[in-house]
């Protein structure tokens, strides 16, 4: 994959993600970070409503030809996003609350919302 073909995957994703974050504050949550890094790992965007905090994943595809989107949060992407939860938390000081982990998914463009798409064991 050329350098330009990456950019236009990056700049595509972080439409989508804008978009996802549309939907959240359409919906009444407030947007406390979007990109949020540790190390290796990123969480697309943490979502907060009242008690409630939602680490958030967004995927998109052109079609389902590899599957659906949703798929590609795999058991690996989910501990990734867990650990990086726990050090968000931690670092933030953010305690006494409800968390979930949604994921969010375009597919040719459609917005599909997949709340409480996964829990921590």
């Amino acid at each position: 994959m050329t350098s330009s073909e990456i950019d236009k995957r990056v700049k595509i994703g972080r439409e989508y993600e804008q978009l996802a974050a549309k939907f959240y504050k359409d919906n009444n949550f407030t947007i406390l970070e979007s990109n949020w890094q540790d190390s290796h790992r990123e969480i697309d965007l943490i979502v907060q409503k009242d008690n409630l905090v939602i680490f958030v994943e967004v995927k998109s595809a052109s079609s389902k030809k590899y599957g659906h989107p949703v798929e590609r949060v795999d058991k690996r992407k989910q501990d990734n996003l867990i650990k990086a939860a726990q050090k968000y938390l931690q670092e933030k000081e953010i305690k006494n609350i409800d968390l979930r982990f949604d994921v969010v998914t375009f597919l040719d463009g459609q917005l599909e919302h997949f709340p409480n798409a996964f829990g921590v064991e």
